[in-house]
């Protein structure tokens, strides 16, 4: 079963949505769309009071008018799996650009794992096999690299620094799982998270070596049900 936590709540809170039900676009790419897990999402929107409208791309869009659907949404989420994949298919598609004007027009852009790496410079992952790669060509939008699964994935944190320290990625955020990081434009305002005891982390380059910073998260009160 698929809820919606806190981190999904806080994302909807953040768009400023009131007086109606806010509307969440789901973005499944990174999974090849599978629609078992687009149809445990829609009930998890059901249950949380949202309206989910759902973005195929396999084995073609599924909605008429993509560019308005998503400049219509509150929050844009968008599911892990291949960074890499998800990538060169929203390119093939153009959604790279459309994604870039919802950002500017004020759509909460969010997600996990690659979800999260998309917006960044980029990150590390295991998009071409077990071994952890870097990886440099996401969006771009944040001018940041970006962490994920950092207490969970022993390899992920000795990776990051060593890329930062040989400049393979910039100044790179990391997230233990269950912590989210909020940007007002490209500047971090704070860590949130759902869990307690988990940590927000920046590693910056000093010389050839990299330097770890922990950002405490702020926690966030669990949703009503």
């Amino acid at each position: 079963m698929v809820t919606f936590d806190a981190l999904v709540h806080h994302a909807v809170e953040l768009s400023g949505v009131a007086g109606r039900r806010p509307r969440v676009m789901y973005v499944g790419t990174a999974i090849g769309d599978a629609e078992h897990f687009t149809a445990r999402m829609t009930e998890a929107a059901r249950v949380a009071g949202f309206d989910l409208t759902p973005l195929h791309l396999f084995p073609m869009p599924n909605l008429d008018d993509v560019e308005g659907a998503v400049l219509d949404q509150d929050v844009v989420w968008v599911m892990g799996g291949s960074v890499a994949n998800l990538l060169a298919v929203w390119r093939v598609h153009g959604l790279d650009a459309l994604l870039r004007r919802a950002w500017e027009a004020g759509v909460v852009l969010s997600g996990v794992s690659a979800g999260s790496i998309c917006w960044f410079q980029g990150g590390t992952t295991d998009s071409f096999g077990p071994e952890l790669r870097p990886f440099t060509d996401a969006l771009g939008f944040l001018p940041y690299g970006n962490g994920v699964h950092y207490d969970v994935d022993k390899g992920r944190r000795p990776l990051v620094q060593r890329l930062v320290a040989d400049g393979t990625l910039p100044a790179t955020h990391c997230t233990d799982d269950g912590v989210g990081l909020v940007y007002r434009g490209t500047e971090l305002v704070e860590a949130v998270t759902e869990k307690a005891g988990k940590g927000a982390y920046a590693v910056t380059r000093e010389g050839d070596s990299a330097a770890e910073e922990r950002i405490e998260p702020r926690r966030l009160p669990p949703p009503r049900r």
